[in-house]
């Protein structure tokens, strides 16, 4: 009876939703300063644009790569002080996740558990550079998302009207992230 009800739990647990993070790695780090030294002679402060991506692919049954990527670019009039693109990465495990909750978790949770460390190695680079620092503000992934989904509704709207009133079906994935 007992190893009846152990068999009971095993298949249990593997029907269970899990979900971990397995590791986090920089992809991708670039930092330029292209008018370095004569920019440094400037009096009039800076000013800071900053872009932000998130992207993923599946690589295996339940393992999937996020990714966070950020463009700093900061100028002085019209010349660039220092441009910095960083790529953070992260290996996920999602198991047994229903489809309807495995988007939101890629393009919501999965970029907001990675952010902390692209923040961190871009303050880290930026300090290297002997400039003042420069802290990312925290972002709302789930905005983030929701305005994703909202634009690519409106351009399957778009493209559903140009060809006959056909629309597309199915789930919205976030941006880069491709379900096999």
């Amino acid at each position: 009876m007992a190893e009846q009800d152990q068999n009971q739990q095993g298949n249990q647990q593997n029907t269970d939703p899990s979900f971990a993070l397995q590791r986090t790695y920089v992809k991708d780090v670039s930092l330029e300063m292209p008018n370095a030294p004569q920019i440094f002679l400037e009096q009039e402060g800076p000013t800071v644009e900053v872009t932000i991506n998130v992207g993923g692919q599946r690589l295996a049954e339940s393992i999937y790569e996020s990714t966070v990527t950020v463009t700093v670019t900061t100028r002085i009039n019209d010349k660039v002080l220092y441009l910095i693109e960083a790529t953070q990465a992260g290996i996920f495990e999602a198991a047994n996740i229903p489809n309807e909750q495995l988007d939101p978790l890629l393009g919501i949770v999965c970029p907001t558990m990675l952010y902390p460390y692209l923040r961190a190695n871009v303050a880290d680079l930026i300090n290297r550079t002997s400039l003042p620092p420069l802290h990312l503000a925290e972002v709302n992934f789930q905005s983030l998302y929701e305005q994703r989904l909202q634009e690519l509704a409106q351009q399957q709207g778009q493209q559903g009207s140009q060809q006959g009133g056909q629309e597309g079906s199915g789930i919205v994935l976030p941006p880069g992230v491709t379900r096999q």
